[in-house]
């Protein structure tokens, strides 16, 4: 079974979808806009871990954004013909649409530091790569992060045993959440999937960063986990920890909380693993 979960602003909270369209670009609204500071480079929890405490709510439409920070609110129309703005991501260039002053002081006052909003334009024609390739608004890179509850419970074991708190899902911000394989980190080796009427081609693993180690819910870090237990036993070939797949969208399609979660492909050979996890999950 799946879950869905939008980040319509880059860095701020996630929201649990019901139901949502899966788009090229992932799912509607998903890293849509984006914070940045007075340079262009986009803000991070890495920085701001209190971005975790703003909620953000598109209309349907795309038409109105609103930021609630808990004692402070904005409403604003959107602007898709906005100025453009030289942006960043990972010092990789793209272009913002400006969503005005108000949008800007609001943010600069929470933060407490000078921001910008910007949001995606309609030419946006990002390319990523991997081993599946796509497009994003301004996600890291690939469009949709997934991960499953099989891996989470694994690490939580794992961080219980050398007596640290257990971590939530929403650690790792993932976009599709997974519940139901009896095998940690099956994710990693799936390569097609259908969720609804969309699909996904596998990109490649995620490589996590210190934005894990955020409270969601205080926005403030809290200590080295879950880092320091997975470079126990997730270390990655290039370097770094992963937990979790990055997916390219390869039919656009529309998703509800509780998707069947059908493997088309696996990485392994066959009669392997991954086999007879696909005959146990049919």
């Amino acid at each position: 079974m799946s879950a869905y979960i939008a980040h319509p602003v880059k860095g701020c909270a996630g929201t649990a979808l019901r139901t949502a369209e899966m788009t090229p670009a992932g799912i509607t609204h998903d890293r849509t806009f984006m914070v940045v500071d007075d340079g262009g480079g986009f803000r991070s929890q890495r920085d701001v871990p209190g971005m975790a405490l703003i909620r953000a709510g598109v209309s349907a439409d795309g038409a109105r954004l609103s930021l609630d920070a808990g004692s402070s609110s904005l409403e604003i129309e959107t602007d898709p013909e906005g100025p453009r703005l030289d942006v960043t991501v990972h010092r990789k260039p793209f272009t913002g649409l400006d969503q005005g002053d108000e949008a800007a002081g609001w943010l600069s006052e929470v933060l407490g530091a000078p921001s910008r909003l910007v949001r995606v334009p309609n030419d946006h024609n990002r390319r990523v790569g991997g081993l599946t390739p796509g497009t994003s608004a301004f996600a890291d890179s690939t469009a949709v992060l997934m991960a499953s509850l099989s891996s989470l419970d694994l690490l939580n074991e794992r961080i219980l045993a050398r007596g640290a708190e257990p971590v939530p899902i929403n650690r790792f911000r993932p976009n599709v959440v997974v519940s139901g394989w009896p095998d940690p980190h099956t994710e990693d080796r799936v390569r097609a999937v259908r969720l609804g009427s969309a699909e996904l081609g596998y990109a490649k693993l995620c490589i996590r960063c210190a934005v894990t180690t955020v409270d969601q819910a205080r926005g403030v870090r809290s200590g080295p986990e879950p880092l320091r237990t997975l470079a126990d036993y997730r270390r990655a070939d290039g370097g770094g920890v992963s937990f979790g797949a990055k997916f390219a969208v390869t039919r656009p399609g529309t998703l509800a909380v509780g998707d069947e979660v059908e493997v088309t492909a696996w990485d392994e050979p066959e009669e392997g693993p991954g086999e007879r996890l696909a005959a146990a999950l049919a």
